[in-house]
């Protein structure tokens, strides 16, 4: 049996084949415009003619093409609504995101004002159908439509959560003219009128794109024998093609959510509880956490959002409600551009050179200067360390940094700055969450997260650092350890315990064996978010007794109301057998010297070679340690040693 693991990133896509010989990794430049032309670049390359019987794919497809990231032309798309809440995609929730900011601008609206349409239509907050739906009403609509040769249609009344009985009547009258419609009851079936409509256009949108997308990968998947596509979801699981194409908003953060499911499996592999999955790629850095084996989930996501030192900017996106691994992210990967402002400060990001041209060192015509530049300057990396076929130019590389000034303090001066920048959207996802990061262990992969990893902890005063095997790849290898994943879920249940069972009876067509994991989102009464927690037992007094536990841990104090569980969700898991492919490797440990700029001056380091390290042979820093497409530097209050499945152990001295 042959699989394959696709995880497509802002620079890099990184390639994954297990056959009957063993594993092989491979990483290819990513091809922004037509992403699937990477894929099948690195398979016809390294697969030959062999058929493929399991594909898994991560992918940016969605995000990036509602950003306009891929050129791609998005679908001209309707909104229908209940009558007067036309323009709730628009008023939003009349926040001003950065307050300071005079230039601030709201993200482009989505639906034109003439393709939103209001239908006499209404249910009242307890699901009571007050008014049904005019056919006649419904004909000129359809007209209208037809007229505007729209090609995607968003339905979503209000209160469809409590009944959806004249949004299916609608959807059912108008899918006899048009393929493509999504309704809100289907997709985010829960309170708040803004957020659910905007997560059901959004959905629209993106339906075609990703249909065709997937369409076009299994059309040339067809010349490796025609496998089955699954996809990773927000949520950390495997769902199948169809599911992506009907719901696209799954896989909106399809690629950062492998990186933690690969840090969960691998950390239970070594034995560790708590665990901080960081991942710094060619473009971005993302942090997430692992608690006792369960990975932190929340609710809400904005698409296209921006973000303040990780921070996502509330109102700066389009709200989409769906599970998502809970994670930061920050501009600061190794193709973040370094510059000066108008003062002369020393900035990096949010801008990043990808792979298209990539940095300066890539000698494919880019002029700005990145931290891979820096890091090359510097000594941590050799010119063979970007996983490619091309040497860098260190001289090059030289050249641009030495425009902002003397290039050695500069480079130095980036990665501190970088350094800081991933220090705080780790903070984000422990010390705001009422955890310490001290206490947990940091997983430091991406191509170049080895590079940052032990000087990042010491901004945290984390102790405890482990560089997984293949860590350029590491992403690729959580589709690998994935299982299949479902979700579904209610609002203002009445019976958690036979509401919880009606989710699951809905889940069990979707898999063959699932087993199920529950979930509440709760607050107090009169709050304006929730918590999510997971639930063990369906006693209401329990879930109750959770939440005050968790809302004191993350906030610091309980409130003396009653308290509200909004939704509840259950996740249906179907577990995939996985492969034993962290396997022990034996070598002579040999090392050879390096000039490397450390504080401000040149220093003669040992540099080894990870696949000659013997199990439990030790390193003081400061030194390095190279494999292909990563590079891992040790600073000189650490030492490491290579452990029993290959992972590299940090101790902080």
């Amino acid at each position: 049996m042959i699989t394959v693991s696709i995880d497509i990133g802002g620079t890099f896509t990184d390639i994954i084949i297990i056959d009957e010989v063993g594993i092989n990794y491979y990483k290819v430049p990513t091809t922004p415009k037509n992403p699937e032309e990477g894929v099948l670049n690195g398979l016809k390359k390294y697969l030959g003619d062999k058929k493929i019987d399991e594909f898994l794919h991560a992918t940016t497809i969605a995000t990036n093409s509602l950003l306009g990231q891929y050129g791609l032309e998005l679908p001209k798309t309707s909104l229908l609504t209940t009558k007067g809440f036309e323009d709730v995609i628009e008023i939003g929730r009349q926040n001003r995101p950065e307050l300071y900011n005079l230039n601030f601008h709201r993200p482009k609206i989505l639906v034109p004002k003439n393709l939103r349409y209001g239908v006499h239509e209404r249910a009242d907050v307890y699901g009571n159908i007050i008014k049904n739906i005019n056919n006649d009403e419904l004909r000129k609509i359809k007209d209208s439509l037809l007229k505007n040769n729209v090609k995607s249609i968003a339905i979503s009344f209000l209160h469809s959560y409590k009944n959806p009985e004249n949004e299916i009547n609608v959807k059912k009258y108008l899918s006899k003219y048009f393929d493509n419609i999504s309704i809100s009851y289907d997709i985010s079936p829960e309170p708040r009128e803004y957020e659910r409509t905007s997560t059901t256009v959004v959905n629209s949108i993106l339906s075609p794109v990703t249909s065709n997308y997937i369409l076009n990968l299994k059309n040339a998947l067809k010349n490796f024998g025609d496998p089955d596509i699954k996809i990773m979801s927000n949520a950390g699981g495997l769902i199948f093609s169809d599911e992506s194409i009907q719901k696209p908003v799954n896989i909106i953060e399809s690629g950062p959510a492998a990186g933690v499911i690969a840090t969960g499996e691998f950390s239970k592999i070594l034995g560790i509880n708590n665990v901080i999955s960081f991942d710094m790629g060619g473009t971005t850095s993302k942090a997430g956490t692992v608690i006792n084996g369960n990975i932190e989930i929340t609710s809400e996501y904005e698409v296209g959002g921006s973000s303040h030192h990780g921070r996502l900017v509330k109102g700066s996106g389009y709200p989409v409600r769906f599970p998502f691994i809970d994670l930061s992210e920050v501009s600061s990967g190794g193709g973040t551009i370094i510059w000066k402002d108008e003062a002369g400060s020393l900035n990096i990001g949010p801008m990043s050179a990808g792979s298209d041209p990539g940095p300066v060192a890539y000698n494919r015509g880019g002029k700005m200067p990145t931290l891979t530049d820096s890091n090359l300057i510097l000594g941590i990396i050799n010119d063979k360390m970007s996983g490619s076929d091309f040497k860098l130019r260190k001289d090059l590389s030289l050249k641009a940094i030495s425009k902002l000034g003397d290039p050695y303090e500069v480079a130095e001066s980036a990665i501190k700055l970088a350094n800081l920048e991933m220090a705080r959207a780790i903070r984000l996802v422990t010390v705001e969450r009422g955890l310490d990061p001290a206490e947990f262990t940091l997983f430091g992969f991406g191509g170049a997260g080895p590079q940052h990893a032990m000087r990042v902890a010491d901004e945290l005063n984390i102790k405890n650092v482990i560089i997984p095997p293949e860590p350029g790849v590491f992403s690729a290898l959580g589709l690998i350890y994935s299982d299949m994943k479902y979700e579904a879920r209610k609002s203002y249940p009445e019976d958690i315990e036979r509401d919880f069972r009606e989710l699951e009876n809905k889940l069990k067509n979707k898999l063959k064996s699932p087993e199920f994991i529950r979930y509440a989102d709760c607050r107090y009464r009169g709050q304006g978010s929730e918590l999510t927690i997971i639930v063990s037992n369906p006693d209401k007094n329990e879930i109750i007794n959770s939440f005050i536990d968790t809302h004191y841990r993350t906030f610091g104090f309980t409130m003396d109301r009653e308290v509200e569980i909004l939704t509840i969700r259950a996740f249906a898991v179907e577990n995939r057998i996985k492969p034993d492919i962290f396997q022990k490797q034996h070598g002579n440990s040999e090392y050879y010297k390096r000039n490397v700029y450390i504080e401000g001056s040149w220093v003669n380091i040992d540099v080894y070679n990870r696949n000659n390290l013997r199990e439990n042979y030790e390193i003081a820093g400061p030194a390095i340690i190279e494999e292909e497409g990563s590079s891992t530097f040790i600073p000189e209050h650490w030492k490491v040693h290579k452990g029993k499945y290959n992972e590299i152990k940090g101790v902080r001295l």
